[in-house]
């Protein structure tokens, strides 16, 4: 049936990126429709590391208390761990601490499952902020007004002051402002976690195995749930198969075949249906550069906006960064009043006028502050990617030898960062 809506904000994408901003814009009394495509909440690679950049932004949100509870910190003895083993030597080649203060506090993190953070951030959201079954399948710009026109799959149109595309990395908000498709890493990744009826017994931290041509990590999100994966150059044959959930868990066991068996049954007792493969995709450098983060009352957060490998955890922590500081920056176009007499003599065109400016100003801003942060992360991902999996002698010398305590401190820096409070 169709219908016509009418909103001040809508943001298109349920995710990380979407629920987010749409919270930020929410406790800064401006609210927001979301458009979410499934029929619920839907949940994509099943945990995500946590650092202290997110929960940085999870405080700021109001949620961080809620998912502290819910997962267990990777520290050992007090300290964050990451524990890294080259499967080719068949040895421990580190143990580093992630510990440290930093110019925003000390190290904080945690694997966090999906569903738990979405659930989380949509259960602080207004009734019927979500707006389910809702494929955004055309934008449309109405005239002079500049208002956005949505339309959906099934026949609804909405008109917005300002459109936010939070809609991942094959977004529709992305290529309408001129972004290409992102780009194929020529890696692809595969994630399972294995949730048990009783206390899985490991240590709190963050176990990295190296093979050859492969990177592997296994954690803990909470006392029963376990969280692994495994990135990896394919080969044709084997893209062929990455929808076989089942060839690609032999896939796994075979290349971590020499990983302690103690860590490994975590894999082999992971169900098929708790298996996803997906490529690797990214946005090269140039786009981040000269792409329209922003035009007008249209903007972009999240995958929508800087698709990057997953080398640096640093994906989803810096979708939340990106909605809270895109949130404080476009609340002051609904927020901040027009004095009175001006309002009156510029009457209802001349107002529209004026917030559309207000709102243009508000989201280069946002891009202004964002860029250059979401570039930095995106290229360290990228470049760090290679030399972790990387199997030239040279570059498997470098990583097994020199490279943890270099990772340990880039880690660390990458993830001292503060998106600030919503006042």
């Amino acid at each position: 049936m169709e219908s016509s809506l009418v909103e001040d904000i809508v943001i298109v994408g349920a995710g990380i990126a979407g629920l987010a901003t749409s919270l930020a814009l929410h406790r800064l009394g401006v609210p927001s429709l979301v458009l979410e495509y499934s029929d619920t909440l839907r949940v994509t690679g099943f945990a995500l590391t946590t650092w202290t950049n997110a929960w940085k932004a999870l405080d700021a949100l109001g949620v961080g208390t809620i998912l502290r509870h819910q997962h267990v910190q990777l520290k050992e003895k007090l300290e964050c761990r990451n524990v890294t083993t080259s499967l080719i030597l068949g040895q421990q080649t580190s143990s580093l601490s992630f510990e440290g203060t930093g110019k925003h506090g000390d190290c904080e993190v945690r694997c966090v499952r999906r569903q738990l953070m979405l659930e989380a951030i949509a259960n602080e959201l207004p009734s019927g902020t979500i707006r389910f079954l809702s494929k955004v399948v055309a934008i449309e710009e109405s005239g002079f007004s500049k208002i956005k026109i949505v339309r959906l799959d099934d026949g609804t149109t909405i008109k917005t002051k300002v459109l936010i595309g939070c809609d991942g990395i094959n977004s529709v908000v992305a290529k309408w402002l001129g972004f290409k498709e992102a780009s194929f890493t020529g890696r692809y990744v595969i994630r399972g976690y294995k949730k048990l009826m009783n206390n899985h017994g490991l240590e709190p931290k963050f176990m990295h195995y190296f093979g050859k041509g492969f990177r592997s990590g296994v954690m803990p999100c909470d006392d029963n749930t376990v969280y692994w994966f495994l990135t990896w150059t394919p080969t044709s044959e084997e893209k062929e198969l990455a929808k076989n959930p089942s060839k690609m868990k032999q896939l796994v066991l075979r290349k971590v075949e020499k990983m302690p068996s103690d860590i490994k049954t975590f894999i082999e007792k992971t169900e098929t249906k708790d298996i996803l493969t997906s490529p690797l995709k990214y946005r090269h450098e140039w786009e981040l550069m000269l792409g329209k983060i922003s035009k007008g009352n249209v903007c972009v957060v999240g995958d929508a906006f800087h698709p990057m490998a997953p080398d640096l955890g640093q994906g989803g922590c810096c979708a939340l960064e990106d909605g809270i500081i895109l949130a404080r920056h476009l609340a002051e176009a609904f927020t901040k009043k027009t004095g009175k007499h001006v309002a009156k003599e510029m009457g209802e065109e001349g107002k529209s006028k004026e917030q559309y400016k207000k709102i243009e100003a508000s989201l280069r801003k946002y891009a202004k502050e964002r860029r250059w942060r979401n570039i930095d992360i995106s290229v360290t991902s990228y470049v760090l990617g290679f030399v972790l999996q990387g199997d030239l002698k040279l570059v498997s010398h470098f990583r097994d030898k020199l490279f943890p305590a270099f990772l340990a401190e880039l880690l660390l820096k990458k993830s001292d960062f503060d998106c600030g409070k919503l006042n």
